[in-house]
């Protein structure tokens, strides 16, 4: 059994984990740049507007990239996918930056959009497998720091972006950003290497599910073909669906079920984004203890239950309960996606865990669309249907019924998890040889 290497600590992992999803995560701040860029393209077409196509582009490329680059980034190592991101990732702006300066908008599509995607999907699996391996005996919590860093990446953003637009313009503030997330990334990817073969924490005895857990070494294909994989895929589709669904329309729920201005809702979506991140680590370490599984069972349940009581909250002018709730439900969404890539770990091995869990990530791309779908399309017919002058406090109540009637299907969907069987593991015949330097 290998020790801990000399002169390195593995808390520098997630240090270099955080680093590269501070900066890709910065993507779900790119709202900030829709009125200057398209003060630059005011004669483009309207589905051709960068700031929608981009940002709609760069979260599909994120999955798909996660998704099919997987097995490359286990092949290679968490610095050179890492390196890679990075390159993708400040480049993509740096391209985009030059068509805004030139006003040429296939130039800015290319780079944010389809460039920057991908580095955001690389930049996104990058450190996961790496992680669970460092961390055998904190896998939720070492997974959760990272995936935080992707949701603390918005609120460092926003704030950032007008900054630097309001001293340098918008080319100048895409220039800047792509070559500073390009440093950041890479001294990130600097500190990010693969443990020892065999290597397991100092004075850490693994308990006989961890011992299980570590014997399997499950490579994408197979764990793609095993009924757990898609158990997990439904449970992160489920749980996505719904928060994204709220968070597509918090603002105008709050103005509509609240009677709140457009400016009091907005201060609350910022304080969404704190929970949100918050959320990822909370909950992820917190199902080092209380088992991956029951997390997810917590999640459903309580979402259930507030989902359905937020008519009522609105009916009864319970505006801060509806805040609390809204807060709670956040956790739980960003807590979704930390403590997935742990759970993972829990039922394939962590081998190739970076591969499984872009494959997942699909489940992300997919949910993305269907949750705004279902709560815009819902409460649009609602809202048609009032009478003039009428009370708009129930038009999400339909919406908010089939988002609780999924999240049931999500508990179902939990309770059906097990162990692989015997028949379904597979041996590892050898282990690959690491990339210098990972």
């Amino acid at each position: 059994m290998s020790t801990q290497p000399r002169g390195f600590n593995r808390w520098l992992i997630p240090v270099g984990a955080v680093l590269v999803h501070l900066c890709i995560g910065s993507v779900y701040a790119w709202s900030t740049f829709n009125r200057p860029i398209m003060a630059l393209f005011p004669d483009d077409p309207a589905w051709f507007r960068p700031p929608y196509i981009t940002f709609t582009t760069a979260l599909v490329l994120l999955g798909l990239s996660a998704a099919f680059g997987g097995p490359w980034v286990e092949r290679r190592g968490p610095r050179a996918a890492a390196t890679a991101a990075a390159l993708f990732f400040g480049t993509g702006l740096m391209i985009a930056a030059i068509g805004l300066a030139i006003r040429f908008s296939p130039l800015v599509f290319l780079g944010m959009g389809l460039i920057g995607g991908i580095g955001c999907g690389l930049g996104y699996i990058s450190p996961v497998s790496t992680l669970v391996k460092w961390f055998p005996d904190r896998r939720g919590m070492a997974t959760g720091m990272a995936i935080m860093g992707f949701g603390g990446g918005a609120a460092l953003g926003a704030p950032l972006n007008t900054w630097l637009m309001a001293q340098a313009g918008v080319p100048g503030t895409m220039l800047t950003l792509g070559a500073v997330y390009l440093a950041v990334m890479l001294a990130g990817s600097r500190i990010l290497r693969r443990p020892p073969e065999g290597w397991l924490p100092e004075g850490w005895t693994p308990p006989a599910e961890d011992r299980k857990s570590l014997a399997v070494h499950v490579t994408r294909n197979e764990a793609i073909r095993t009924h757990q994989f898609w158990l997990l895929w439904g449970i992160l589709f489920i749980n996505v669906t719904a928060g994204i669904g709220i968070l597509a329309q918090a603002s105008p729920m709050m103005q509509d079920m609240f009677t709140k201005t457009a400016v009091q809702a907005a201060a609350i979506v910022s304080i969404i984004s704190l929970f949100n991140a918050g959320g990822r680590l909370l909950w992820a370490s917190g199902s080092d203890y209380i088992g991956r599984r029951d997390t997810y069972t917590i999640f459903f349940v309580a979402q259930f239950a507030l989902f359905l009581a937020i008519p009522g909250m609105a009916s009864n002018g319970q505006w801060e309960i509806f805040e609390a709730s809204l807060f709670i439900i956040f956790t739980m969404y960003g807590g979704g996606f930390a403590t997935i890539p742990a759970f993972l770990a829990d039922l394939f091995g962590t081998d190739n865990v970076g591969a499984i869990h872009g494959a997942l990530l699909t489940a992300w791309s997919a949910a993305a669309v269907v949750g705004p779908v279902i709560i815009t399309e819902l409460s649009s017919r609602a809202r048609a249907a009032l009478a003039p002058g009428a009370s708009k406090i129930h038009i999400y109540d339909q919406p908010l019924q089939v988002l609780a009637g999924l999240l049931v299907a999500g508990f179902v969907l939990t309770l059906l998890v097990r162990p692989l069987a015997a028949s379904q593991t597979h041996a590892a015949r050898g282990a690959a040889t690491p990339v210098s330097g990972d």
